[in-house]
């Protein structure tokens, strides 16, 4: 059985690229493997959120986490800042991080080129908080998306290093967790890229019925094939990438063949398309509806999730002090 370890940070709500990219096979992999999931608080203050937000936002996430299927009872569903060891070995990774490898990682240069006015430290040093997650529970496999690739190359070398230095063999080198297939990729309703939060294209688990149609009736489009079998623009091969993702295969195929002889309405596919949307979400947010309003039961998976978290990364920290020469009088 493998540990496997994920985290999302807590900067909202979740939408359906978080849903189908990762969630859907987590709630099957936590049946098959050691499993920790994460509300990365801690990540999300390189942006500086309003501190009135965070805690909402925070419970939004375990709140979805927990409306889309996974079992705190199986897994360990936990908030990182309520796990103190994550910040001590993110302190004493931190002494095997150098400033010229943390500098060239794509992620930092991509945000100082967007944000110049907040190069913090927290954002410079953001792949060891990372690795430190990762590590506390020697982890076998993360799932990462491509754009976390080169964090989890990072996460290797540290631990490398780490073994390497004190002449251990302590630390696993982690690997992407592979799921059956393709990863899948959804795209944004902007014709641009995967749906994302801060691009502010996605549609989202909380959704409701009449929002999701008025996002998908909005979708970018053309104005339709004027010759059969043409290429279809960003916009239109992003819609019919999510309706390949939440239809029957026979309304996939109807739309594309009427595409492909230039008698598609974009306005009848944009409806099927809200209507297959809503079947998915629609019964998530109604679980999610019920558990956000049960304080109660939100505590004790907090409890539950930070009491296993803690227990595992304890033991590592605890052994890391050892190996690095912190000894008790």
């Amino acid at each position: 059985m493998d540990t496997v370890v994920s985290g999302i940070r807590s900067t909202g709500n979740l939408h359906l690229g978080n849903y189908f990219g990762a969630l859907r096979n987590f709630i099957s992999m936590q049946h098959e493997n050691r499993c920790f999931f994460f509300i990365a608080d801690y990540h999300s203050l390189t942006t500086h959120p309003d501190p009135a937000s965070l805690h909402g936002n925070v419970r939004n996430v375990l709140t979805e986490y927990l409306g889309a299927g996974l079992d705190p009872e199986v897994s360990s569903i936990y908030i990182q800042s309520d796990v103190p060891e994550v910040t001590e070995l993110y302190l004493l990774l931190n002494m095997h991080a150098y400033i010229g490898e943390l500098q060239r990682t794509a992620s930092f240069k991509d945000k100082i080129r967007k944000h110049n006015d907040n190069v913090n430290a927290g954002l410079l040093t953001y792949p060891v908080l990372m690795a430190a997650d990762i590590l506390m529970h020697r982890a076998d496999c993360v799932p990462v998306g491509k754009d976390q690739e080169q964090h989890l190359e990072m996460t290797r070398k540290y631990a490398r290093r780490f073994n390497t230095i004190y002449g251990v063999d302590f630390f696993p080198e982690c690997q992407a967790y592979r799921f059956n297939g393709e990863p899948i990729k959804v795209p944004g309703l902007d014709g641009n890229g995967k749906m994302g939060k801060s691009e502010g294209n996605g549609i989202y688990l909380v959704d409701s019925d009449a929002d999701i149609r008025k996002k998908v009736m909005k979708a970018l489009t053309d104005g339709g094939p004027t010759e059969p079998n043409m290429p279809m623009c960003e916009g239109v091969k992003n819609l019919f990438t999510m309706l390949s993702i939440v239809s029957d295969k026979e309304v996939y195929d109807h739309f594309l063949a009427s595409y492909n002889d230039c008698t598609i309405r974009y306005g009848d596919l944009k409806k099927q398309l809200a209507e297959d949307i809503i079947k998915v979400v629609a019964p998530i947010r109604e679980r999610i509806a019920d558990i956000q309003s049960d304080d109660d039961y939100l505590r004790r998976v907090v409890r539950l999730g930070a009491e296993k978290a803690r227990e595992s990364a304890a033991a590592t920290v605890k052994e890391v002090r050892r190996i690095m020469g912190f000894k008790p009088f």
